[in-house]
């Protein structure tokens, strides 16, 4: 009698699930996070309901005419001091690159200076101009300048030595090669630079520039100590002779707010702008 084989078949071990991903509890981060938006809220409305605010007369000189005399002034002061301080600074930039040992000097020596003593003691002394020097080249220079002429003056020449800075930052962030090659082709100095290397250092020069006009706009509150009848001085005038001083500081405060929010969505566009085709594009 043969024995017959009978061959079972083999079964594989059946195949394990794949593993679950399970997401990382973050309980602290949205403790956190719901602690810091109520005590935003009750921050929130407890100015709000603040009756020492006075938002009625908030309302009344938000829009009022002497209100918005000074936002135009201020608005004026900015971007004239932006664009002559560019001016001046790009002026300055180039000059502390050049291969002349005493353009660089006196580029320099500019930057220091002007960064070194505050706005407001220039300002000062620009004001007082007529002491210093009662006549420059014959000329009488005791009533020859005014508040508004010294706010220009003052400013811009404080502006640029920081626009110089920014400028030169931008402009050795452009490689090297693109200037050699825009020399092998031929190119002059003047071209060089307003055809090659400008438009590429502006990626490096917009955001600083966008801080500084900022920081310009709220910094032309300080030509207020000199009588210039800008945003910050209109509303004093007001409250020296109401006395209602938060709710008129509160006015100014809201208007650098709304003019620096708008500024800042400027800036981004502007920055997407020169962006394009780099990794910085969004």
């Amino acid at each position: 009698m043969s024995a017959t084989l009978v061959k079972t078949p083999s079964t594989a071990p059946p195949a394990e699930p794949p593993p679950r991903i399970v997401p990382t509890r973050r309980t602290g981060q949205w403790t956190a996070a719901g602690a810091v938006l109520v005590l935003l809220a009750l921050a929130l409305v407890s100015v709000v309901r603040n009756k020492a605010f006075q938002w009625d007369v908030v309302a009344e000189y938000f829009t009022s005419a002497s209100v918005l005399r000074g936002l135009g002034l201020t608005l004026w002061l900015t971007g004239l001091v932006m664009v002559l301080g560019f001016v001046l600074g790009t002026l300055l930039a180039v000059l502390r690159l050049s291969a002349n040992p005493v353009l660089r000097a006196v580029s320099w020596g500019y930057v220091w200076f002007f960064r070194s003593t505050p706005i407001l003691v220039q300002l000062l002394f620009w004001f007082n101009i007529g002491v210093l020097y009662p006549q420059i080249l014959g000329v009488n220079t005791v009533n020859l300048l005014g508040p508004v002429a010294v706010a220009v003056i003052g400013l811009t020449l404080h502006e640029a030595a920081y626009a110089a800075e920014v400028v030169r930052g931008g402009i050795l962030s452009v490689d090297r090669g693109q200037i050699e090659a825009a020399q092998s082709l031929g190119l002059g100095r003047w071209c060089r630079l307003t055809r090659i290397v400008l438009p590429q250092a502006m990626r490096a020069i917009v955001p600083p520039a966008g801080n500084m006009l900022i920081g310009t706009l709220k910094g032309t509150s300080i030509v207020s100590v000199i009588a210039v009848q800008d945003l910050l001085y209109s509303t004093q005038l007001v409250y020296h002779r109401t006395y209602e001083v938060i709710p008129l500081l509160l006015v100014a405060t809201l208007w650098y707010v709304a003019v620096t929010s708008v500024l800042s969505v400027g800036q981004y566009y502007v920055e997407r702008h020169y962006a394009r085709g780099t990794a910085g594009a969004r």
